[in-house]
């Protein structure tokens, strides 16, 4: 990855600091070989994520969305990704909020959540014009610190987000 390029972890998890949080930046580690450039932990921004006129929150949708890869990751809810999430999620254009590689990241107590992000967050980063660079990450939140839980997904997907940033990156000099 290029020194210039952005990456950037949005955390839809209604604990500060979280397992998700963790898991999200294990994810952008294991794809690029560097932490996040950018952390939006959204159980941080308290009641001014419910206001469209707060100033903050609109500089961090237009960061996420200029981003070069994003990992949107949220605990599973009601085997979906959080009501967190979703309000900030909300703030983006369909299909011109995002202009980077896009991957859907869920976290849940079981194995019979393991389609939750395939079937409800990567749809939705994808309608807000995120490239999805394969199929979403499910993770047992009690494997949430184990790099195996993690090692097939990466070593399938890796590649792939290296060829579409190499490609962003070219497209964009």
């Amino acid at each position: 990855m290029s020194a210039a390029q952005r990456t950037a972890v949005v955390v839809g998890n209604p604990r500060p600091a979280s397992r998700t949080l963790s898991a999200a930046v294990r994810v952008v580690t294991g794809l690029t070989g560097a932490p996040p450039g950018l952390t939006v932990d959204l159980a941080t921004l308290g009641p001014a994520l419910l206001d469209w006129t707060d100033d903050g929150v609109a500089e961090l949708v237009a960061e996420v969305g200029a981003a070069d890869l994003v990992v949107f990751a949220s605990p599973t809810y009601k085997a979906a990704y959080t009501g967190l999430l979703k309000l900030f999620l909300d703030r983006f254009a369909g299909g011109t909020g995002l202009s980077g590689v896009a991957v859907p990241l869920m976290l849940g107590a079981g194995p019979g959540h393991a389609l939750a992000a395939e079937h409800t967050l990567r749809p939705v980063l994808t309608e807000i014009g995120g490239t999805i660079p394969g199929r979403a990450l499910y993770v047992q939140d009690t494997a949430h610190d184990d790099p195996a839980a993690y090692a097939d997904w990466l070593a399938a997907t890796q590649p792939i987000v290296a060829a579409l940033l190499a490609a962003r990156e070219g497209a964009l000099q």
